[in-house]
């Protein structure tokens, strides 16, 4: 069969074909990608402006927002673009591109978190180290290994579809350009392709998840030999945000990449990419307002300002 990729473009099968449906899923979404920019765009002015969020646990905050500006807008301008012009084609090097920064922000991201843990356990485990572990040096550190580990990790798994013919249709059945998607449409073998992704995001996976893990492990167990009720509180709402945040993104993302292919299904793919790369950049902000009082105060502040 001719390789039909001369043309230049895939088709994104989207979320539904049903006109009433697609004006629902068009606001519904455009409502989500609003709420999520001003969220994290708001965190981000926060810990800019106000003096007392001027510690590394916010300084990964403000990243890890940027860094969920960045995963939503990969998809979500796409999939609206799609809803509203029924035009469903994407290049295939768009499309490349798009997967490219899909992989970029999630492994980014997964750093960042295991960095804020590595945080936590600095100030709850080593209170009186808290300042010389953490200091300005380690923390851009931090943050740099992890967009460098995301772009080679990226780029490691998307310069092979380079070499992938696709002989058409060339229907990716999701909203956005995932690699599995991509791959299994592929009419070359793809088992390298796969094998590769799946080493290679393992071995990002259980890294980041170890250290975060790791981190937490310590901090439980710190948490629990504190005498007084009220000091075990306060210090385990300084973790709870982070915790939540973690257990939403790795478990939607975990099933998503690394399940076996007997448990596929298009519906599954399409609820848990939704989760972890639309719900999850909208739930952080949410999440840190609402269990952090600094965090809540900086927002009344910026709104004071504004008004």
């Amino acid at each position: 069969m001719a390789n039909q990729t001369i043309e230049g473009y895939f088709s994104l099968l989207g979320l539904t074909n049903n006109p009433q449906l697609q004006i629902l899923f068009f606001l519904f979404f455009f409502l989500i990608y609003l709420l999520t920019l001003a969220g994290n765009i708001m965190i981000m002015l926060a810990v800019r402006t106000d003096p007392s969020l001027q510690s590394p646990m916010y300084f990964f905050l403000s990243h890890l927002s940027f860094l969920d500006i960045c995963y939503s807008s990969v998809t979500v301008p796409k999939m609206l673009e799609i809803i509203i012009t029924k035009k469903k084609n994407i290049s295939v090097n768009g499309c490349f591109t798009q997967a490219f920064f899909i992989l970029l922000s999630a492994t980014t991201e997964v750093f960042i978190l295991s960095a804020m843990a590595y945080d936590r356990y600095s100030a709850i485990c080593k209170p009186l180290h808290y300042v010389e572990i953490m200091n300005g040096v380690l923390c851009q550190n931090l943050v740099a290994s992890a967009w460098v580990i995301g772009f080679f990790y990226a780029l490691a798994n998307t310069l092979p579809l380079m070499k992938l013919q696709f002989c058409g249709p060339n229907i990716i059945r999701h909203f956005s350009c995932e690699l599995p998607s991509i791959l299994s449409i592929s009419c070359n073998e793809t088992l390298i392709n796969k094998m590769l992704f799946f080493i290679s995001g393992g071995a990002v996976g259980v890294v980041s998840l170890f250290l975060t893990l790791f981190s937490y492990i310590y901090i439980i167990s710190t948490i629990l030999k504190i005498n007084s009720t009220k000091g075990r509180r306060k210090a385990f709402s300084t973790c709870s945000s982070h915790l939540s945040i973690v257990i939403l993104f790795y478990g939607t993302g975990y099933f998503r990449y690394l399940r076996p292919n007997s448990v596929s299904s298009l519906l599954l793919d399409a609820i848990f990419s939704i989760q972890y790369s639309i719900f999850t950049p909208l739930l952080n902000p949410i999440i840190y307002s609402l269990q952090n009082k600094e965090v809540k105060t900086a927002f009344r502040k910026i709104l004071r300002l504004k008004s």
